[in-house]
């Protein structure tokens, strides 16, 4: 008998089993029979961060139409296509789909009853629908493979490269022929930077929140007593989650305010006063909730396999900024006036053959193309100005905090209405190129051609932020109870460039933003109001930490003449997804895999959009026929031990 292991059984592992099941009559004769173990403490298929057991007030920041776990014909997968419904398509219908079985939590099954494609559902509806999805991989494995389900941690893994690998569990071990570590969204201890506010919080008796998942934090949420000042420094998802948890998770209750999506907020009395900031001191931008109007735009068309080409045939040292991103810039601006010209004519004064074969020719940053995009689109609130979008308070000072105040729902409001126009679908049509840039951005990071400060600040720092900022926000809704918040006194805007110091003498943090000079909040909590980035060195991964420590994984450092970065991931071999080992000089290890954010692929964070050639089924295809190869290549299988 065969055995894999998979340790981490959430949507990556769900993802990986679904390609085994997929490409296992293809690879793996019936006469080699396998049995995967599936290792986690969570529920397999939602996995930690997706668990049922979360407060319903957080949500996912897609709509239910955008969300799927299964290839489909836009796949360039070497495996078979294996259709299967999004989000949407189950949620109603998901009586119809085997293997069936009821949700049990009534607020669920309701949910899932009434949703509609474009909602933003909770992250307990998710949980359901990827319960279905293991399921339903299970049930299409063929029958000499079966899987074994392990409600347990992974402390330790140990083994040579060319035999049987022993992995750890907490009171017993498993015997592996291959291990795969899917291990999902990771802790690490706090970055050395917060211990200076860890300590001042114990010496002074306050509350400090160092970066976390917000559903692994709402017991602690309670040490915040009502009316307390408290500094939440970050506005972006975690950020809108933690404010949702210590406002309407303390009984408060929005309600419309009129006719149109307006809120007002109720307070419970219960809540305290949220004083947020950041370096750009914006909100994330909203998900759009509103589909394409025109026809999608042909994508790619500029940063395509022949451009990457060309960019590594240079033979020098590439810049992100510099060389690359003016190729995905341009990308994302075609995204952006195709979706303008086709759906939005009568707001262009040139014909789309026309503004298309002037803006091929010319570069995003060339004054060739500003000198078209301002000939052919006269409104300027229709063109796409990274720059501004990137630093929305840039040069901003304002004379008090009540005309920062409302400046920001000025601000809010403005975005807020933009995201549920249609009549502003350009904005959808630039997300959407910029999603599709992940179908090529991972082959220019793994050719090793980025200088190693390009990969820190450009890649890692900017690139990556910015991505976030402008495609990964949360829920329109979310923004209007932002504005209720404030209007309510709720929640305070701090502004842009934020710093916080501790003052010894008051035991207080003091807060001050670059918008409003001078302005000062004292508070008597601090919240990192953002979500840990996780950094092998002080992974609280059990396994991976003992790895790391026993020199069999390498962290990824770039590096060169002028910088070494160390990006906290996981190293792996591009093509297959194995494990880089130190032991073995440096080799991809024959038997021990690893998929996931912890690694050095980087990709999006987000589930997979329907016909979008998802670069992470791409992935997940690519390795398991690895995989299911190395498996049936062994000459000899050990029995898994009791």
């Amino acid at each position: 008998m065969t055995a894999l292991v998979i340790v981490g059984a959430g949507p990556r592992g769900t993802g990986l089993l679904e390609r085994i099941a997929a490409n296992a009559v293809e690879l793996l004769p019936a006469d080699r029979p396998l049995d995967i173990h599936l290792v986690d403490r969570y529920p397999p298929g939602a996995g930690r961060i997706w668990r049922r057991e979360q407060s319903p007030l957080l949500r996912m920041n897609s709509m239910a139409e955008d969300v799927t776990m299964f290839t489909d014909q836009s796949s360039t997968i070497e495996g078979p296509v294996r259709p299967g419904p999004s989000l949407a398509e189950w949620a109603p219908r998901r009586r119809e789909f085997a293997p069936y079985r009821e949700v049990a939590d009534p607020d669920v099954r309701a949910e899932l009853d009434a949703l509609s494609p474009t909602d933003f559902p909770t992250r307990r509806a998710q949980s359901a629908y990827l319960d279905w999805v293991f399921r339903r991989a299970v049930a299409d494995l063929p029958p000499h493979v079966t899987v074994t389900v392990h409600r347990d941690t992974v402390h330790r893994l140990d083994g040579p490269a060319d035999g049987p690998q022993t992995v750890h569990l907490t009171d017993r071990t498993l015997t592996a022929d291959h291990v795969a570590l899917t291990l999902g969204h990771l802790d690490s201890a706090p970055h050395p930077r917060h211990d200076a506010d860890a300590e001042f919080a114990a010496r002074h008796r306050r509350f400090h929140l160092p970066p976390a998942y917000s559903a692994d934090v709402e017991a602690e949420l309670a040490a915040i007593a009502p009316g307390e000042q408290v500094v939440v420094r970050g506005m972006g998802l975690a950020s809108v989650d933690l404010v949702a948890l210590l406002t309407e998770g303390r009984g408060g209750r929005f309600e419309p305010s009129g006719d149109g999506p307006g809120l007002r907020y109720r307070p419970s009395g219960r809540e305290p006063v949220l004083h947020l900031g950041s370096r750009r001191g914006v909100p994330y931008h909203s998900k759009t909730d509103y589909r394409l109007q025109g026809p999608p735009a042909p994508l790619p068309r500029y940063f395509d396999a022949a451009a990457v080409d060309a960019l590594l045939a240079t033979g020098r040292p590439l810049e992100l900024r510099r060389d690359v991103w003016p190729l995905m810039a341009k990308e994302v601006g075609f995204g952006h006036y195709h979706e303008l010209f086709h759906a939005h004519p009568e707001r262009t004064a040139l014909p789309w053959p026309e503004f298309l074969a002037r803006y091929d020719r010319h570069g995003w940053y060339s004054s060739e193309l500003a000198a078209l995009v301002t000939e052919a689109v006269p409104d300027p609130a229709d063109r796409l100005d990274f720059e501004r979008l990137d630093h929305p308070l840039a040069g901003l000072e304002l004379g008090s905090a009540e005309e920062l105040q409302a400046h920001l729902r000025g601000y809010i409001t403005a975005d807020a209405d933009r995201r549920r126009d249609p009549a502003h679908s350009a904005d959808l049509g630039a997300f959407l190129a910029l999603l599709s840039l992940f179908g090529r951005l991972p082959r220019v990071l793994a050719s090793g051609r980025l200088t190693a400060r390009s990969v820190a600040e450009e890649v890692d720092e900017w690139f990556f932020g910015f991505f976030s900022f402008l495609a990964s926000g949360p829920p329109g809704f979310r923004l209007r109870q932002l504005l209720a918040l404030s209007e309510a006194g709720v929640v305070r805007f701090l502004g842009a460039g934020v710093r916080v110091e501790r003052d010894e003498a008051t035991g207080t943090w003091r807060a001050t933003g670059a918008t409003v000079p001078g302005h000062t909040v004292t508070a008597t909590a601090l919240v990192e109001g953002y979500l840990p980035k996780h950094a092998l060195s002080r992974t609280l991964d059990p396994v991976l930490r003992q790895l790391h420590r026993a020199g069999r994984l390498v962290e990824e450092v770039v590096s060169d003449g002028e910088h070494t970065h160390r990006s906290g991931l996981v190293t792996i071999a591009p093509a297959d997804s194995r494990l880089l080992d130190p032991a073995l000089g440096g080799a991809p290890h024959p038997r021990r895999t690893a998929l996931g954010p912890h690694t050095s692929l980087r990709s999006a964070a987000a589930f997979a959009r329907p016909r979008t050639d998802a670069p992470a089924f791409r992935q997940n295809d690519a390795t398991a026929r690895a995989l299911l190869r190395a498996l049936a290549a062994l000459p000899a299988a050990p029995a898994l031990a009791a």
